[in-house]
């Protein structure tokens, strides 16, 4: 990502060094909270803030670890120990949940290139459309935004993956193995209902 993968002798330049955290960033950079927070709905501004209610866990018995949260208070949490590259699963207050990507990187492609993914579940790709359109018109700059926080946080807007992609990555999470790993429970110790059970790729 910096340069280094270039053949021997090329003059190509180097590319920018990437962030090796992006959390900071996500809690602290103006361009990258102006649209994560204002757009995808994902404020990490305050981590301190975050924290889960009583008795939501892991099925597993491993960390559960809150790092940011929706407006509506849902909750987007790192899996295990370890550091950005954990799994992101997120926990909603109308009790759901699921994981979201492979590390945190993954879930800011996500978030940039479809911060409407919330609305993914059983709609067909017609509706999927006409809810990206409704967020084009209530953020009619929303383009430029998601280019400066792509920027921001080191990844190129031009190599973001496409919104069939990023949905795909979805289905597929919920349904391999990570799901299993992710299982979130309850306060009673029953398992979650899926966030995303599934999502059509046809109209």
């Amino acid at each position: 990502m910096n340069g280094s993968n270039a053949p021997a002798g090329s003059d190509a330049p180097a590319r920018p060094d990437v962030p090796k955290e992006l959390l900071p960033l996500l809690g602290s950079d103006e361009e990258v909270v102006a649209f994560f927070a204002g757009v995808a709905d994902l404020d990490a501004t305050d981590p301190a803030s975050h924290q889960l209610e009583d008795g939501v866990r892991l099925a597993s018995g491993a960390r559960l670890e809150q790092f940011a949260r929706a407006g509506s208070g849902d909750a987007f949490c790192f899996v295990g120990e370890g550091g950005e590259e954990r799994p992101v699963v997120y926990v909603s207050l109308d009790g759901v949940a699921g994981p979201l990507a492979i590390g945190l990187r993954e879930l800011a492609r996500l978030c940039l290139v479809a911060p409407w993914w919330r609305d993914a579940p059983g709609r067909t790709a017609q509706e999927l459309q006409t809810v990206a359109d409704e967020y084009r018109e209530h953020t009619p700059d929303i383009d430029r935004r998601r280019e400066r926080a792509a920027r921001a946080l080191g990844l190129d807007p031009a190599e973001l993956p496409s919104e069939a992609t990023v949905l795909a990555r979805l289905v597929e999470l919920s349904r391999g193995p990570v799901a299993t790993d992710c299982l979130v429970v309850g306060y009673e110790g029953d398992p979650l209902d899926p966030l995303f059970d599934a999502i059509p790729v046809h109209p």
